[in-house]
């Protein structure tokens, strides 16, 4: 299926740069700077972006374009202008690289294991961003789009897998030890990402992205209390659950019974110490926040 690209822009701690972020990614294992047009031979993108006096330098890594400008000019009036014209050029099918040797570089892809509160699920971290939004795999079927889900769940003692940013969160089966199998798994993980093999097909991203409009289109439609608690989660709550191999879904508000309902995903789905998380962190966190209108929070697992 054809990419439809979308540009999002972010600033970022140097005022004098601001990052173009793509929804797919625009190169798999090299990062490329370039300080002039002629530097830029190989990438019609920055070449073009040079045109632009104000343009200093230009980076172009994973899913996102970073540029670097001359004072000449405030981000404020040519931001959006220069996010439109990335997008049409991306969306026109041009390559952004145009990759020779000299150009294409193996980058070694390094994977660590590292625990999580849920006994049953490890999280294998690469260091490279692997995906622009997170998915969750229960069975081989949900991953028909997600070819490296699909090869895992060919090991017999995975059951389920979370794929978010820069690593895998790997649910087994009691029949399997971690000590037995962390190694295999971060061998085949490595070794798959080093041949450029797709993390998610072109179908994956554009069915999330579907997803997260109409999810942005239900939110207009709730309630205010609703949306607080949807803000509180995204800005307290998921990136403490995320750094755990897990994430959290808000699913719904009761305004008579007060009942928050969750949906947890990854690690956190099936966490024998979630009912604790949820209790003593997330409910306390949303009954101070906002008052006399939480009675208590319950987990839908994911």
């Amino acid at each position: 299926m054809e990419k439809n690209f979308e540009i999002k822009i972010e600033a970022t701690s140097n005022p004098g740069i601001v990052k173009f972020e793509a929804n797919f990614f625009l190169t798999q294992h090299t990062s490329y700077e370039f300080e002039n047009i002629d530097q830029a031979k190989n990438s019609p993108l920055a070449q073009q972006l040079f045109y632009l006096p104000f343009v200093k330098k230009v980076y172009i890594a994973q899913n996102f374009v970073a540029i670097d400008k001359y004072d000449i000019v405030e981000w404020a009036d040519v931001q959006e202008e220069i996010a439109e014209q990335i997008k049409e050029y991306l969306n026109s099918g041009t390559p952004v690289i145009n990759e020779t040797e000299s150009t294409t570089k193996k980058v070694p892809i390094t994977i660590y294991a590292e625990s999580t509160p849920n006994p049953a699920v490890l999280k294998f971290v690469a260091n490279k961003k692997l995906v622009t939004a997170g998915h969750e795999f229960k069975n081989i079927d949900d991953a028909k789009q997600a070819p490296i889900a699909q090869e895992l769940f060919h090991f017999p003692f995975v059951k389920e897998v979370y794929i978010d940013e820069n690593y895998i969160s790997i649910s087994k089966y009691d029949m399997a030890d971690w000590n037995d199998i962390t190694l295999e798994i971060r061998e085949f993980l490595r070794n798959y990402l080093e041949q450029g093999k797709e993390v998610l097909s072109a179908n994956a991203t554009i069915s999330k992205n579907t997803v997260e409009k109409q999810a942005d289109a239900e939110f207009e439609k709730l309630d205010d209390v609703s949306k607080d608690i949807i803000n509180i989660i995204d800005e307290y709550i998921k990136p403490a659950v995320a750094s755990d191999g897990g994430n959290i879904l808000f699913d719904s508000y009761d305004p008579n019974s007060k009942i928050v309902k969750v949906v947890l995903q990854g690690a956190c789905s099936g966490c024998p110490s979630s009912t604790f998380t949820l209790k003593n962190g997330i409910e306390n966190m949303l009954k101070e926040m906002l008052k006399d209108k939480i009675e208590s929070v319950e987990a839908i697992n994911g």
